[in-house]
């Protein structure tokens, strides 16, 4: 079984695996697959912390894990966001 950990962040070795590190995947896609889903809002936003330091929350990745369409359809923009930022 894979531990997250209860709250807090997580960096994307820990949520794509590192085989190199022996660090298994919790959610088993590429980089550039999790980089294009970040992009198109299937997987939750990054947060920066630094010029070199990307996080991404525990409880956004858990929500992934437990439903993932809902996820994705949640994280769309709805019709009025899309008509204000015109």
């Amino acid at each position: 079984m894979i531990q997250l950990p209860e709250s807090g962040f997580v960096r994307l070795h820990q949520i794509i695996g590192d085989k190199k590190h022996g660090i298994p995947a919790v959610i088993p896609v590429s980089k550039s697959a999790w980089w294009a889903g970040v992009a198109s809002g299937r997987f939750p936003k990054a947060i920066k912390l630094g010029p070199r330091t990307t996080v991404w929350s525990v409880d956004s990745i858990r929500a992934l894990i437990e439903n993932p369409k809902a996820y994705s359809e949640s994280s769309k923009p709805s019709a009025l966001e899309l008509a204000g930022q015109a």
